[in-house]
């Protein structure tokens, strides 16, 4: 199929336009023509040189990734942009970008894919981004020791060999579970408010620590690149599905 044809099935499927006015990546077909044949996809969490190039590579077609090289707007392509831009154009490579709308897709998305490794039930969207919900939460099986679940994340997950961080300022033993992924730590008040036991996310920032400790919440900072390929694999299914040959760039980062 097309480029064009596959970016607006996917742009209906991940419901791209619902965030257009709160995301800063512009998801969708960020390079190359829309009648660009499409039969071998990539897939990776980061749209950099070294995933670009191993796409190249690997004879894809397109590249699909969590992480665009666009944010805003573009006012020279240059430096790093160049180096991005030039091997994609050279190499008659398309990229689609899904960002928020990744994280947030209940069925396809980081969150749910996290969800699914740690077999959450009840699960509703968690992680208010505007009119939108980037995360989700839900409760596992029986009451589970911390120590337990983390030991889950860091058996599963690829970390770049750096340990899975926990902020245990709540209870021992968890049982609802929010999930944000990648950069999510701004989520802790909204998981305190929903008397969730621990969020889990990629990275924190300084002040998460004073904001668990003071709201009496675990924190489990399990790294971004590690919980952001879940995205990227389910889609890379679904274009199975669709009739298309794919392949997954793995380049874990360690954060």
């Amino acid at each position: 199929m097309h480029a064009g044809e596959l970016a607006a099935r996917l742009d209906e499927e991940l419901a791209v336009d619902a965030y257009a006015d709160i995301d800063a990546s512009p998801n969708g077909l960020q390079v190359g023509p829309a009648d660009r044949d499409v039969d071998r996809v990539a897939l990776a969490v980061d749209a950099a040189a070294e995933t670009i190039d191993r796409a190249a590579d690997a004879d894809a077609d397109l590249l699909l990734t969590h992480h665009g090289i666009v944010w805003g707007s573009v006012e020279r392509v240059t430096g790093t942009t160049y180096d991005r831009v030039a091997p994609l154009i050279e190499g008659g490579l398309a990229l689609y970008v899904a960002h928020l709308p990744l994280d947030g897709h209940q069925t396809l998305g980081n969150a749910a894919g996290v969800a699914d490794l740690l077999g959450l039930d009840d699960r509703e969207p968690f992680g208010t981004v505007g009119s939108e919900r980037i995360g989700q939460r839900g409760t596992l099986p029986e009451p589970t020791p911390l120590s337990d679940l983390t030991g889950t994340l860091e058996s599963s997950l690829d970390t770049g060999g750096r340990p899975v961080q926990t902020l245990d300022f709540g209870p021992e033993s968890v049982e609802d579970v929010a999930v944000v992924t990648g950069s999510g730590a701004d989520w802790v008040g909204e998981a305190d408010e929903v008397d969730a036991d621990v969020l889990v996310t990629g990275e924190g920032k300084q002040q998460v620590y004073h904001e668990a400790r003071e709201a009496g919440i675990n924190v489990v900072l399990a790294g971004h690149y590690a919980t952001e390929t879940f995205g990227v694999r389910s889609v890379g299914s679904l274009l199975s599905e669709w009739g298309l040959e794919t392949t997954f760039i793995n380049c874990p980062t360690g954060f």
